[in-house]
C-alpha cells in the first residue's frame, strides 16, 4: 500500500512538548495505534494577539464510541521533610490540576465538537469523526509523575499508589476534611466523572499489558463499575487490581472483578501482580502473543500511508472514511489478533509463489467479522500499478463471494498481498458491508464465483484460541486464589472458592 497519490490529505500530528508527553505518545501509539492517538489537542479560543489556540488536553483518543482524554503532569515531588505536606502540595498540582483539565476538555468536546485542532495555530481540524456525544463513553486519565519514586522510598514495594475509593475529594490532602492520605488515590470528584490516576509504575504496567484499544477500555469500564459498586475496600496498587481482573471471568466469559456474593468488601494486598506476571501461563501468553504484533504493524503501515497521503485506497481518500475501515481491524483484542496474524502467515508460508490462494476466517463468536485473505502472484510482464488495481478488484470480488457462501455474514474484511515471503510486500484492505444485500448483488457475486473461480474450494479457517495457553500447572488462572482479605469469615471446611475441589483449609486457606 502506498504511492504518491492523495498528497493534499497529509496529516501532521504533534510529538508532545515534554519528555513525559513524548513517552505518553509512544505508549498510546503502541496500545491504541497511531491512527487513533493525537497528542496536543487545541481549541480556537486562545491568545487573541498571537492567534494561537489554547490546549484542550495532552492527548486524545477517539475510537468508535469511546473518547479517552489524557492529562500528563510531570511535577516534582517536594522534599520538605514533612511527607503529608509534600503529598498535599504534589497532589494539588499533579492530580487536581490535571483532573480540572480533563473535565474541562470533556466539557469543550461536548459543547464544541467541531472546534478541535491538531496544531496550536488551529489550522488542522481533528481528523476523526466524533461519536454521538450524548451516548459516548468518556474515559478520563491523569498521568501524574514522580510520586512513585517517593512512594517506594517511604513505603517500599513497587511504588504504585494505593487505591482507596473511600477517600474522596479534599480527603486526599486536607486534614480538616478527614485527610491527609499520602500515596493514596480515591475518587477525585465523583460528581464530575470518574478519573483514573496512573503513576509512573502503573502507567507502564497497564498500557503494556492491555495493549489494544478493546482490552484497555474494557478494563477501565469494568474498573469504574467495580468502584461505583462500593465493593472495593482498597488495593495496594493499580497493578494488583489489574491482576485480580485478568485472573477472573464473569458469566459472559469476559474479564471482570468477580467477587463471591457473600463478600461485602474486597481488599487486594500487594503481590498479586508479581504472582500473575511470573505465572507460567502468563509467560506462555506473552510468548504466544508475539506473532500478534504483526497485525498491529500491518495497521500501522496503512496508517502511515494515510497520514502521508500516499494511500493506494483510492475509493476512500479522506482519513475519516478510511478510519472507519481500519477501526474494524483495530478493534480486535490481543488474543484474536494472535489468531489472525498466525493464520495469515501460515497461508503465505504454505502457498506456492505462482498460485493464487484465499482463506476465509470464520467468526469465533457472534458479532465478529468474516475475514478474507487473498494472495495474488505478481506477474513480471504486468505493470505494478495495473497489478495493484487488479488485486484490489479481486479482493472486493472475494468479499462479495464470501457473502454468497456465508449468507449470515454482515461485516466482511479483506486483506490482499503478494504470494511468497517478501520483506517488501504490499497490502490492500477492503471492507464489505453485507447488510444491504440485494438480488443484483447476489447475481453479481454468483457471476464472479463462476467466471473467476473465486472460493470454489473455499479454504475455511476456524480455531479455538486460548488467551492463556494450556499448561500442566497446579493453579491455572481460572483457579487462582482470591485476595486474602475477601476470605475473612469463610467456613474453612467449605469448598475452596478457587474451584480446586479441595476444602478451603486444605487449599487456599
Amino acid at each position: 500500500m502506498g504511492d504518491d497519490t492523495n498528497q493534499s490529505s497529509i496529516i501532521h500530528r504533534a510529538d508532545g512538548v515534554t519528555t513525559a508527553e513524548r513517552y505518553l505518545k509512544k505508549l498510546c501509539e503502541r496500545t491504541f495505534l497511531s491512527l487513533w492517538s493525537y497528542p496536543g489537542i487545541y481549541r480556537n479560543q486562545g491568545n487573541v494577539k498571537t492567534g494561537e489556540g489554547k490546549e484542550v488536553c495532552d492527548l486524545l483518543v477517539v475510537f468508535q464510541n469511546h473518547v479517552i482524554i489524557f492529562s500528563d503532569k510531570d511535577c516534582a515531588f517536594p522534599n520538605s521533610g514533612d511527607t503529608e505536606l509534600d503529598w498535599s502540595r504534589w497532589f494539588r498540582r499533579a492530580v487536581m490540576e490535571s483532573a480540572k483539565q480533563v473535565w474541562g476538555a470533556e466539557r469543550w468536546i461536548k459543547s464544541y465538537p467541531n472546534r478541535l485542532f491538531l496544531d496550536r495555530a488551529c489550522t488542522q481540524p481533528f481528523p476523526i469523526e466524533l461519536p454521538n456525544l450524548g451516548t459516548a463513553s468518556f474515559h478520563r486519565i491523569v498521568v501524574a509523575h514522580d510520586a512513585s519514586r517517593r512512594c517506594k522510598e517511604e513505603l517500599g514495594g513497587s511504588g504504585s499508589l494505593m487505591l482507596a475509593p473511600s477517600v474522596i475529594g479534599p480527603m486526599h490532602y486536607d486534614h480538616s476534611k478527614g485527610g491527609c492520605k499520602p500515596f493514596t488515590i480515591g475518587q477525585i470528584d465523583p460528581s464530575k466523572g470518574f478519573v483514573h490516576v496512573f503513576d509512573d509504575t502503573s502507567l507502564d504496567i497497564v498500557m503494556n499489558t492491555l495493549d489494544t484499544i478493546t482490552d484497555f477500555v474494557n478494563y477501565l469500564s469494568k474498573k469504574e463499575a467495580f468502584i461505583s459498586s462500593g465493593r472495593l475496600g482498597w488495593t495496594a496498587g493499580e497493578e494488583d487490581l489489574l491482576a485480580f481482573y485478568l485472573r477472573e471471568l464473569n458469566e459472559s466469559g469476559e474479564h471482570d472483578f468477580v467477587v463471591p456474593p457473600d463478600t461485602h468488601k474486597v481488599y487486594i494486598e500487594e503481590g498479586h501482580w508479581e504472582d500473575f506476571s511470573r505465572h507460567p501461563q502468563r509467560l506462555a501468553q506473552v510468548d504466544a502473543n508475539r506473532v500478534s504484533y504483526a497485525w498491529d504493524a500491518l495497521i500501522e503501515t496503512f496508517s502511515g500511508h494515510i497520514f502521508a497521503g500516499t494511500s493506494y485506497t483510492m475509493s476512500h481518500p479522506e482519513l475519516r472514511d478510511q478510519e472507519k475501515l481500519f477501526r474494524l481491524f483495530a478493534r480486535e483484542p490481543r488474543t484474536r489478533r494472535r489468531m489472525l496474524a498466525r493464520s495469515l502467515f501460515e497461508l503465505i508460508k504454505k502457498s506456492p509463489r505462482s498460485q493464487r490462494a484465499t482463506r476465509v476466517i470464520l467468526p469465533s463468536q457472534e458479532g465478529e467479522p468474516y475475514y478474507v485473505f487473498l494472495l495474488l502472484p505478481e506477474l513480471e510482464h504486468v505493470p505494478y500499478a495495473q497489478y495493484r488495481e487488479v488485486r484490489r478488484k479481486f479482493l472486493n470480488a472475494c468479499c462479495m463471494v464470501t457473502k454468497l457462501k456465508f449468507p449470515e455474514a454482515q461485516d466482511i474484511l479483506g486483506i490482499a498481498t503478494e504470494t511468497g515471503i517478501n520483506e517488501n510486500s504490499s497490502h490492500d484492505a477492503a471492507y464489505f458491508d453485507a447488510r444491504e444485500w440485494t438480488a443484483e448483488d447476489e447475481a453479481e457475486a454468483q457471476s464472479l464465483h463462476e467466471d473467476l473461480g473465486l472460493l470454489v474450494n473455499v479454504n475455511e479457517f476456524a480455531s479455538r484460541e486460548l488467551e492463556y495457553p494450556e499448561l500442566q500447572v497446579v493453579h491455572p488462572f481460572a483457579a487462582r486464589r482470591a485476595p486474602r482479605s475477601t476470605m475473612k469469615g469463610r467456613d474453612r471446611n467449605a469448598p475452596c472458592p478457587c474451584r480446586s475441589g479441595k476444602k478451603y483449609k486444605k487449599c487456599c486457606g
